[in-house]
């Protein structure tokens, strides 16, 4: 009988690849990405201690998107509290990893295309419950 697979192992089944990383740098959350950073309607996801801990899709380039966790304005709460479980993760010495799946842009379905990212992030929070998403948490 095979093991179940992990969540991080069932993304990487789907395709996700590691595409950066978390740094404390002086105090502050800054992040590095090697591929994918110009990418728009991606799914990405955060991974900690080999951990799926978050899951997040966005339709700007991914370096954008992920930069708002970086620097969060006021009143941007996902990213904001974002920046802080980073933070948190990173003093406690347990890195923080980007993996993300980009949209092949083959998916139709009636003749429209379909971003692939909005179409499964529901689902992926619903199924592995990912620490730091709202629905994979008691908020």
């Amino acid at each position: 009988m095979t093991e179940p697979l992990s969540p991080l192992q069932r993304l990487e089944y789907m395709g996700f690849r590691r595409v950066g990383e978390w740094r404390l740098e002086e105090d502050s959350v800054k992040f590095a990405l090697a591929e994918q950073a110009d990418a728009r309607n991606i799914l990405y996801a955060f991974v900690s201690g080999g951990d799926l801990v978050y899951i997040g899709k966005t339709v700007q380039q991914l370096r954008r998107r992920i930069y708002g966790y970086q620097c969060p304005g006021p009143t941007q709460s996902t990213n904001i509290k974002g920046n802080g479980l980073i933070k948190a993760a990173l003093v406690g010495s347990k890195g923080v990893e980007i993996y993300a799946l980009p949209d092949n842009g083959l998916l139709y379905y009636g003749g429209f295309h379909v971003n692939l990212a909005a179409g499964l992030e529901d689902a992926l929070v619903a199924k592995l419950k990912p620490a730091w998403n709202r629905a994979g948490v008691d908020a």
